[in-house]
């Protein structure tokens, strides 16, 4: 068990690893998750609401939000790995401590804050709440949570370096967000006019053999199909009215 002399970050990363240690039974699918599964189901989320966004009724404003949330993600993962790592330079928990710890994943030597998974993570839940796509961002949530989790479960990371990478990554998408968007969304209704219309908007569905409303006789919207049925209705009917009904023989004849 932690030592009271550690700081509340390291003593909470040593009662998960603690449980870690404990749950054996849970390593592999964790592992699995924490390294790659997670951030792949977390793209299959914004996948699965770009599709979804083509057939909104304002289709270029719904596709510009999704495409900010993937692009968004990318930028904050960047600033993530390649900014805050290298400025802050914290050693990872297990190459710090002087201790033995459980690390189910393969150590590596970069440095631990802000965690780049969580970062994505961040970036995807609050992209997806600007892009008002609540479902999209409730399954994102879930997701992210339990990828941030993992990522200390495992023994990758300090529980705060997870708590900072969902505030940074959800920072950088909500900060560029006014300015993204709207070039996103002039590019969009350009493509509209396109070949690549269907990246955009969703094809129309085909009417099938469902019956279409005939306009009644004779009114303005009668068809060039219709108007032979018209006429012959109407020759039919003057026909009738010109023949003489046989008349009765004169008695006698």
């Amino acid at each position: 068990m932690p030592s009271s002399s550690y700081s509340v970050n390291t003593s909470w990363y040593l009662e998960l690893n603690h449980l870690a240690r404990e749950s054996s039974w849970a390593h592999g699918i964790m592992s699995t998750y924490s390294h790659l599964l997670g951030v792949g189901l977390l793209a299959v989320v914004l996948l699965g609401a770009w599709w979804r966004s083509r057939r909104s009724p304002a289709p270029a404003r719904a596709v510009a939000g999704v495409l900010w949330a993937a692009g968004g993600t990318v930028l904050a993962w960047i600033v993530a790995h390649y900014v805050l790592k290298p400025l802050v330079a914290e050693r990872r928990p297990y190459l710090a401590l002087r201790r033995h710890v459980e690390v189910l994943l393969t150590r590596t030597h970069g440095y631990s804050f802000p965690s780049g998974h969580a970062t994505v993570a961040g970036a995807v839940i609050v992209a997806l709440l600007l892009a008002r796509r609540p479902v999209a961002s409730a399954l994102a949530t879930v997701l992210g949570l339990l990828l941030c989790f993992g990522r200390v479960y495992t023994g990758m990371h300090y529980p705060f370096d997870v708590v900072a990478g969902l505030l940074i990554g959800g920072s950088v998408v909500a900060v560029t967000w006014p300015v993204a968007t709207p070039v996103l969304r002039i590019v969009d209704t350009l493509l509209l006019h396109t070949p690549l219309s269907p990246l955009v908007r969703a094809r129309a569905r085909p009417s099938g053999s469902e019956p279409s409303a005939l306009p009644a006789f004779g009114s303005a919207g009668t068809s060039h199909g219709e108007a032979p049925l018209l006429e012959a209705a109407q020759s039919t009917g003057a026909e009738g009215e010109g023949t003489d009904a046989p008349t009765e023989p004169p008695r006698g004849a």
